[in-house]
């Protein structure tokens, strides 16, 4: 029996044991890869994904998405968007109805993503609102994941240059940790809620020191 809490004391995050995603990893960098790479995600009917933006630190510029990332349990491909926009082929993934797409802040994603191109997303699933349904209230993928397999995701690239010429191995690593986590986060539960194999724990609330006056 699994204990889920419905908060995570981001202060215990630090001492978890990292977790990093061990399958492989392919960089998409023109709509040629980008069509072989739609045509085996397609066949299977689980994905994760996520995106990543280059950071800016100048007020009032926001910069275009850079970057796609698409998982299965074991490969995950970075689309870089910034090269290659949005092609027919991805434009086709993200509308699929029958290929189920878990992801986490979606509606931050589609906005990004419809930037770089238009499209209708179908069969897409938020996290943050399923996990509602277990009485789990954190929104971030990092306090979901300590919460559920009780390890770290690093958040130490996301500031990184999502733009630049070559992706260091860090950089694609951490992106295809977060859209694999999805994966993994969304069998977990799904996995926990047929065989009622879990139990909630309430975290009290931290109490008021305010002392009043007499």
């Amino acid at each position: 029996m699994k204990t889920l809490y419905n908060k995570f004391d981001k202060k215990l995050i630090p001492g978890l044991p990292r977790v990093l995603f061990e399958g492989r990893i392919f960089v998409i960098q023109t709509e040629t890869e980008a069509d072989k790479a739609v045509k085996y995600l397609m066949d299977f009917p689980l994905l994760g994904v996520d995106t990543e933006t280059r950071p800016s630190f100048r007020k009032g510029v926001i910069n275009k998405v850079a970057l796609l990332q698409v998982s299965t349990e074991d490969t995950c491909f970075l689309f870089r968007l910034n090269r290659i926009g949005v092609p027919d082929s991805v434009r086709h993934l993200l509308q699929d109805s029958k290929v189920l797409k878990v992801g986490l802040s979606l509606r931050d994603d589609f906005a990004s993503l419809h930037k770089r191109g238009e499209f209708e997303p179908h069969s897409f699933l938020e996290l943050q609102d399923y996990v509602k349904s277990f009485g789990i209230q954190d929104m971030s993928l990092q306090k979901l994941y300590a919460n559920i397999f009780g390890q770290k995701i690093s958040k130490g690239q996301r500031l990184t240059n999502w733009e630049a010429d070559v992706l260091t191995e860090g950089q694609k690593l951490y992106a295809a940790t977060d859209a694999w986590a999805c994966v993994r986060l969304y069998r977990e539960l799904e996995s926990l809620k047929a065989n009622h194999g879990y139990t909630l724990s309430i975290v009290p609330e931290p109490e008021n020191n305010v002392n009043a006056e007499a």
